[in-house]
């Protein structure tokens, strides 16, 4: 690989437009200047980034829809997503850096998610969180919308065990399109998860939270692994003994360091 200069430290790249070039400070056609760029990202941040959406496409978490993204490992004004596409295609190039209104920086002429709204808030209310992960996975809807709690079915979800609160958009919003298009919705999303891992979004999805990229990948995955295995439970007719909060609080703090064995096999995986 040849490599350019960018009078930047060695080993960090500005975040490419589709030309291959770095993006302007203004961008072509927007209303004016944006905001300023919190500099270069680590070219293996901006691969494992890509790779994230890619891990979640293959685990079944996501499918042409849903994000990933990660905060800005030098700025924590900042976060770092993809362009709008299927997140089973995305590349390190096709990440943009956005502030916390999830206005985007260097878009170049890119199009963004509309729900980017659900990171920005999150990233603003919740300083520990450093990726977010929204998801449709088709096992962990009917929770949202039935009322019966999501629970943590083995120690792999043990971060469900703190609860799982459900954003419920028409109590503040009334009948809406159910996309978190707007910085005011998603900080009503962020207020209703609060400090928890995962959050339900009622006849659409969830989100999911972590520390790390790794973690929140983890923690989405392992969401709808969890709901799959609670809805077999279910199908006895039995009472379900899942994890109570204490044991989750303590299988949860092994997850944090063994979700590493997962991340690097599926990271193995990917294929760019």
């Amino acid at each position: 690989m040849r490599h350019v200069s960018y009078g930047c430290c060695p080993g960090l790249l500005p975040i490419f437009g589709p030309s291959g070039v770095a993006a302007p400070a203004d961008a072509p056609g927007s209303s004016g200047p944006e905001p300023k760029s919190a500099g270069p990202v680590d070219r293996n941040a901006l691969l494992d980034l890509a790779a994230a959406a890619r891990i979640l496409a293959a685990e079944g978490v996501v499918d042409a829809f849903g994000h990933v993204s990660m905060r800005h490992p030098e700025s924590p004004d900042r976060y770092l997503m993809s362009r709008s596409c299927a997140p089973a295609l995305q590349t390190a190039d096709d990440i943009i850096e956005y502030d916390l209104d999830s206005t985007p920086i260097n878009a170049n002429g890119r199009g963004s998610f509309l729900e980017r709204y659900i990171h920005g808030q999150l990233y603003r209310s919740r300083p520990d969180v450093m990726a977010v992960v929204h998801s449709h996975s088709p096992s962990v809807i009917p929770y949202g919308l039935t009322g019966l709690p999501m629970r943590a079915m083995y120690h792999n979800a043990a971060f469900l065990a703190a609860g799982v609160p459900v954003f419920r958009v028409e109590e503040k919003f009334g009948a809406t399109n159910m996309l978190v298009s707007d910085n005011r919705m998603g900080q009503e999303l962020a207020r209703v998860i609060g400090d928890k891992a995962v959050a339900l979004m009622r006849a659409h999805g969830s989100v999911a939270c972590g520390p790390s990229l790794q973690i929140a990948v983890f923690r989405a995955v392992y969401t709808e692994v969890s709901a799959r295995v609670q809805q077999a439970a279910l199908a006895h007719g039995l009472s379900i003994s899942a994890l109570s909060a204490e044991e989750g609080r303590l299988a949860d703090e092994t997850n944090v360091t063994a979700c590493m064995r997962a991340w690097d096999l599926w990271r193995s995986q990917v294929r760019f």
